[in-house]
């Protein structure tokens, strides 16, 4: 019990701690160990990337809650909750990312998450009722670009796995991707951020299309290259420029 008591301490602390101010989530233990990252932290990544325009404040927060959710960077988390709360997602979207990056990054990257954001929602009177219905009245699907992206899945892996052709088009495409808790643009733009910080470029160039289709721009998807760089690595983010690149040139024709 005093456990469970401490550890909601800590967390009411992080939550209040991350409340406005990026550069807040940065632990003590940065400065005292490694003072030349917390100067670059500092000057860098909290006085030029997260006060970059070109990306809303709010989706950094959401964009950062994805990465560090498919990073599995559980210690992190509860802070990055806080600070997306605090930046204008509310619960309800950060309870949909949680439930639709479970089917990109895996269950117990969801559960890892759904635990690390429950102390931060407790703190702050989070209820049910603040909280996406699990039966809800999904958006309007587009029939005809279902039916073309389900045609070509089919083709090319029916005779792999029938059973991941048809849950991805009766589980995601019909489902989880129309539930309305969660904008499309938003759903797109937490999906792309995960295949960057997963290091999967090659599932990006159908998901990057569609963020654009939904509303996501040009600048808006290279501010959040930019952004992810510090939080997935320069190396997971020179490897999606390519895919972003072909994305941007084939749209512009």
């Amino acid at each position: 019990m005093k456990t469970r008591i401490a550890a909601s301490a800590l967390a009411l602390a992080a939550t209040t701690a991350a409340a406005q101010d990026p550069a807040r989530t940065l632990p003590d233990a940065v400065g005292q160990v490694a003072p030349a990252l917390e100067a670059y932290a500092e000057e860098n990544l909290f006085g030029s990337v997260w006060t970059d325009e070109a990306l809303s404040l709010r989706d950094r927060g959401l964009v950062t809650f994805a990465a560090l959710m498919t990073r599995h960077e559980t210690e992190e988390l509860g802070r990055f909750v806080a600070l997306a709360l605090d930046a204008g997602v509310t619960p309800a979207e950060i309870s949909e990312t949680i439930t639709h990056l479970a089917f990109y990054t895996g269950w117990g990257n969801a559960t890892a998450a759904a635990e690390a954001a429950a102390p931060v929602f407790e703190a702050r009177g989070v209820s049910a009722e603040d909280l996406p219905a699990v039966e809800a009245d999904l958006l309007p699907l587009d029939e005809e670009a279902e039916a073309a992206r389900q045609e070509n899945v089919q083709g090319n892996y029916g005779d792999v796995s029938q059973g991941v052709v048809d849950n991805t088009e009766q589980v995601l495409f019909r489902d989880l991707w129309l539930r309305p808790a969660l904008e499309p643009r938003d759903r797109s733009l937490v999906t792309v951020a995960a295949l960057i910080a997963a290091g999967q470029p090659e599932q990006m160039t159908f998901h990057l299309n569609r963020a654009m289709d939904n509303g996501l721009s040009q600048e808006e998807a290279g501010a959040m290259l930019s952004h992810l760089a510090y939080y997935a690595g320069w190396p997971r983010v020179f490897s999606a420029m390519p895919v972003a690149r072909d994305v941007f040139e084939n749209r512009a024709d």
